[in-house]
């Protein structure tokens, strides 16, 4: 009897440490970057995402499953505000998503598809397929926007968990230049800019 007892108690330890081993193998590994310098910061799969630069003030960090962007109207003395209106523009195509609310996070389920209709994957080139979960963060005391999208759940939701915001620019202030007046002289800003044909698809609604 006692061996019995002996055995099945061995049998479950087994298990469970079979059980730990797979889920630390299969985790997700992290690591830090600063989206802005010296200042807000998100943790992205280990090793694997590149900073691919920047397209109207908008930095872009993509990886085989998902992307990074983000935007700080405060950073570059953005006074026009032209990656403010193109990080809308990708703000509104996710935010067409089936919408659902994981964790007090409001997450968007897009297809692949629909996601390289942004127009910002004609510069920068990628491979996506299948559906994609995005999440859209804005703080209004930072001048950070970010948007996560990963085919993983799970990992979109880390990342959003993980940002911590740091405001550098406390003596900034949102400009307070109408919309109008922007549009108005955006178009002749462009006209004079070697990739004004990429930037005004990435600036027009899909």
């Amino acid at each position: 009897m006692d061996n019995k007892k002996t055995f099945l108690i061995s049998i479950i330890l087994l298990i469970i440490a079979v059980s730990v081993i797979v889920m630390l193998t299969n985790s997700e590994k992290y690591e830090r970057i600063e989206i802005t310098p010296n200042g807000t910061s998100i943790e992205v799969p280990f090793n694997q995402s590149k900073y691919r630069g920047e397209i109207v003030n908008v930095k872009i960090w993509n990886w085989d499953k998902g992307l990074l962007l983000a935007y700080n109207s405060n950073e570059n003395n953005d006074v026009l505000q032209l990656g403010k209106f193109s990080f809308n523009a990708m703000n509104e195509l996710i935010e067409s998503g089936d919408r659902q609310n994981i964790d007090g996070f409001t997450c968007y389920q897009i297809n692949a598809d629909e996601l390289l209709e942004i127009h910002l994957f004609d510069i920068i080139k990628v491979n996506y397929d299948g559906d994609f979960y995005c999440i859209c963060l804005n703080n209004e005391t930072t001048s950070d926007s970010i948007i996560i999208c990963s085919n993983d759940k799970d990992v979109a939701l880390h990342m959003a968990k993980s940002v911590q915001f740091r405001n550098v620019y406390p003596n900034n202030t949102p400009s307070n230049d109408s919309g109008s007046t922007i549009e108005e002289i955006t178009e002749d800003l462009l006209s004079e800019s070697p990739i004004s044909d990429n930037v005004t698809s990435l600036l027009s609604k899909t």
